[in-house]
């Protein structure tokens, strides 16, 4: 049984037709003990049908950890979106429902290599000299977490320093606890800096100013 239907399945080829360029879905999957494993790797699957640039790549958390440790990956379902570099775009967790948009336009703007962000804003993550980590704590059924997810994406294709994952938050319980995520989406940078709800570029970019400020500190 496909999760994609026919309708779905023809307007995302009409997305995806004119990709800039190649991009790998690497999954990582555990049949065992894995809640959304099988589907996240049979939504990755499907997709990959539906475009000749796209390729798909799975292995198994466990047995393949040192592939796992390269591109850290630390918990799973895992998908790692890569272009013609690694730029940090990650997604953990099933990306259903609202989320699938997200992989979508992670997946064209992978492709393309280029983020779609100010002038200020790519020049300001292009100067960043140290890693920063940006968490976006989502739900499928909310309307308003693909925008700052895709955000936190274009992001990390700006700048080699900058990784931004979307984690799905019922999937990962002791993530959300630990973030104190009662509401999403909820943004988490460098661990210690938070941000409500589906922010503008320049709310982001002053949080990501406060994190570095922070680490400074």
């Amino acid at each position: 049984m496909t999760l994609l239907g026919d309708d779905v399945r023809q307007q995302v080829v009409e997305f995806l037709k004119d990709l800039a360029g190649p991009v790998r879905l690497v999954v990582f999957t555990q049949e065992f003990e894995c809640e959304y494993c099988a589907e996240t790797r049979q939504l990755a699957e499907e997709l990959g049908e539906l475009s000749d640039q796209i390729t798909v790549e799975v292995y198994d958390f466990q047995a393949n950890k040192e592939k796992a440790e390269e591109l850290g990956i630390d918990k799973i379902p895992a998908i790692a979106v890569i272009g013609k570099e690694d730029y940090g775009v990650r997604f953990y967790g099933i990306p259903s429902g609202y989320e699938f948009t997200s992989l979508l336009h992670a997946v064209r703007t992978v492709a393309a290599g280029e983020p779609e962000l100010s002038e200020e804003g790519k020049k300001f993550l292009a100067e960043i000299d140290r890693p920063l980590h940006i968490q976006v704590f989502v739900t499928p059924t909310c309307p308003y977490c693909p925008h700052a997810v895709t955000l936190a994406h274009q992001m990390a294709i700006a700048s080699p320093n900058v990784r931004a994952d979307m984690v799905e938050a019922m999937e990962f319980p002791h993530l959300a606890v630990k973030y104190q995520v009662m509401g999403v989406p909820r943004t988490v940078i460098n661990e210690t800096v938070h941000l409500e709800g589906a922010a503008p570029e320049p709310m982001v970019l002053d949080k990501i100013r406060e994190a570095l400020q922070e680490a400074e500190g």
